[in-house]
């Protein structure tokens, strides 16, 4: 079945002419002249915001005009990730999806439901002529997944509205209330190199088949780190096998579980032997590791040609001691809602070539003092060796607000709508609420959303029959916004 002709139409059709648009973070010029060709083609009043956000109102339709203006909130951008035999140019090229029983995916790369299916649930909405709902506001955000820049920009002078709906979480039966902050890491190290020895046998080594996934949704899951445990490869065979470096090039972006690692490594011909006979020992050992975690986790390695230059040893050792040290994953749970991560850290890519060694990372925390303390372990680790940390993209947390009106509505609605209670939580992810909080201290915000697995990698699906009741709740509240004070 094509994804055009699945239920609700307006959503998945709005959905599929979204993702025929390339949206990159930072290269979001396409997208938003779409959006706006869209609200001014619906004869709807559209603004752009000079950074780039697209906000398009529409009035209530009759007998709702006495309701509180809702928000409707998502972004535009998407992660861009695709599996490294993908062949797909994601600046020119639009997502292939598939339909695979109740998913939606995508065909090697990532889907983009990630916000995309909230953005097109808006759009369903403001392209309706059926559907009851009060006066509305959508909030079109750009560059959500590489700083949200969007909203720390945004021009709050646009907006009237008093609830703002953040469509923007992946479980259907979940109420965010609350999430976490985040800050960016970056290290760079300059590093010296030798001539190889040409009489050594040089390796390809190449790390795959993990998860990846979400860095702040998925943290707690226990999945391999790529970056993480190439380095621990090396830090396990250096005390015995003389192994010089080439180059590592392991993960994609910032926010992103790295899947994939590739080096390239010279070993002395004497030790060849030595050296296969501890890798298949340490393959061995990561695959009981990550046997339930991680069951297509592979690590090969195959003969390569000899560089011609490879790191000093001194250099190689302070790296990999640096990488081995970093903190990676939960840092601490939240002593005040369980099951909750309240600070965690991402080593997302690691790159050496050239006399060069750069990290990205980002630090997450639903309390500003542990983000602190958990942005400090990592800068600390770094700066040891001395590498230039630079520290970027700040931005808060969303703290809960358990007493909200709205929430208690929507609590009510679903109850009543789906017979059961939905859940209410704070998550670790980094939503924009935060951010658009401080543009609007008295803002009433939730965050709702479909079923979406995998998002951030080449995995990422979202359930179809998840989108149906997601499409069902949100018109059920549209009908049920309050009257204005």
């Amino acid at each position: 079945m094509e994804v055009r002709n699945l239920e609700p139409q307006g959503l998945w059709q709005s959905f599929a002419d979204l993702n025929a648009i390339p949206r990159a973070s930072k290269k979001e010029e396409k997208v938003i002249a779409f959006m706006i060709g869209f609200g001014s083609g619906l004869g709807l009043e559209t603004i752009k915001d000079p950074s780039g956000n697209v906000v398009i109102k529409k009035p209530a339709t009759k007998g709702l005009e006495d309701r509180k203006t809702v928000i409707l909130q998502s972004h535009l951008d998407m992660v861009h990730q695709k599996n490294s035999e993908t062949i797909f140019n994601f600046d020119q090229q639009g997502i292939e999806m598939l339909v695979e029983g109740d998913w939606v995916k995508a065909n090697g790369t990532t889907l983009g439901a990630d916000n995309g299916i909230g953005v097109a649930a808006i759009m369903a909405l403001l392209s309706s002529s059926e559907i009851a709902h009060p006066a509305l506001e959508a909030m079109f955000t750009i560059d959500e997944e590489t700083g949200m820049t969007g909203a720390k920009e945004l021009d709050p002078a646009n907006f009237s509205g008093t609830i703002l709906l953040n469509l923007d979480t992946e479980e259907d039966d979940e109420l965010t209330i609350g999430c976490a902050g985040g800050i960016d890491t970056n290290t760079k190290y300059h590093y010296k190199e030798e001539s190889t020895d040409q009489s050594g046998i040089a390796f390809e080594i190449s790390i795959k088949g993990l998860q990846g996934g979400h860095s702040g949704m998925d943290i707690h899951k226990g999945r391999g780190n790529a970056n993480k445990l190439m380095n621990r490869l090396f830090y396990t065979l250096l005390p015995t096998v003389n192994i010089q470096l080439h180059r590592v090039d392991g993960g994609s972006l910032r926010n992103a579980i790295p899947r994939e690692s590739t080096a390239t490594i010279v070993v002395p011909q004497e030790q060849k032997e030595l050296f296969t006979l501890l890798f298949t020992q340490f393959t061995a050992m990561l695959g009981e590791e990550f046997l339930v975690s991680e069951p297509s986790l592979t690590i090969t390695i195959t003969e390569t040609a000899v560089p011609e230059k490879v790191m000093v040893k001194e250099d190689f050792v302070k790296i990999i001691n640096a990488i081995y040290a970093v903190p990676n994953g939960v840092y601490r749970m939240s002593p005040d809602i369980a099951g909750l991560v309240e600070a965690s850290t991402n080593l997302a890519r690691v790159k050496i070539e050239d006399g060069e060694f750069t990290t990205k990372s980002l630090q997450r925390s639903s309390v500003e003092s542990t983000k602190t303390d958990v942005s400090n372990a990592f800068r600390a680790a770094f700066e040891n060796i001395g590498s230039h940390v630079k520290q970027s993209g700040d931005y808060p947390g969303w703290k809960p607000d358990p007493d909200s009106a709205v929430l208690r509505l929507m609590k009510d609605l679903y109850q009543e709508t789906f017979g059961k209670p939905a859940r209410v939580e704070a998550c670790h992810a980094g939503l924009e609420c935060g951010i658009l909080g401080a543009h609007f201290p008295v803002m009433d915000m939730i965050s709702f959303g479909p079923t979406i697995r995998g998002a951030h990698s080449p995995d990422e699906r979202v359930q179809i029959s998840s989108v149906q009741k997601f499409w069902t709740y949100l018109l059920a509240v549209m009908k049920e916004i309050p009257k204005a004070d």
